[in-house]
């Protein structure tokens, strides 16, 4: 489990950043990125010569103890907690920082916004940007597909999904 540990991207990662530096060629927006080294170097690939903004509200979901744990480990150990549906372990991290802490976060972030952005994210808190800026409650946090190496596009309420594969 990583939460907000760190690792250097994989070549599958340096390949999916490039296809979304593609992706977004022409589109005109101010660039963000997390300031976790994953998404640095990522955002690097991705926005190429364009310059970004790093932001801490946009790092991943804080797991507190769970970083750094085998999933398999954790569901031997926890099992409690993560026999409830769907992503709700989330909320039950020791010393995470949960769905509450999170949303604040990302609306804080999005509030900030002025134009069009292209942002640079982590799974868990891409999630929460979306659900939020669609207006969506947290009933249908899992509700949107997400992909690797796509670019999520949130215009005017709607959500689309640009991918080299289709």
């Amino acid at each position: 489990m990583q939460g907000r540990l760190d690792s250097p991207l994989t070549q599958l990662g340096i390949a999916q950043a490039q296809a979304q530096n593609r992706l977004i060629r022409g589109v005109e927006a101010t660039c963000y990125a997390s300031t976790l080294g994953r998404a640095r170097q990522t955002a690097q690939i991705v926005f190429g010569d364009r310059p970004y903004q790093l932001d801490d509200r946009l790092v991943e979901i804080s797991i507190g103890a769970f970083s750094g744990m085998l999933y398999s480990d954790l569901v031997a150990a926890k099992p409690g907690v993560f026999q409830m549906p769907g992503l709700g372990w989330y909320d039950h991290a020791p010393g995470g920082e949960g769905f509450a802490g999170l949303t604040a976060r990302v609306r804080d972030f999005l509030d900030s916004l002025t134009g069009p952005a292209l942002i640079v994210t982590h799974g868990i808190t891409l999630r929460m940007m979306r659900m939020l800026a669609m207006g969506w409650d947290m009933s249908r946090f899992e509700d949107l597909p997400q992909y690797q190496g796509a670019v999520q596009v949130i215009r005017d309420g709607q959500h689309e999904i640009w991918r080299e594969d289709g």
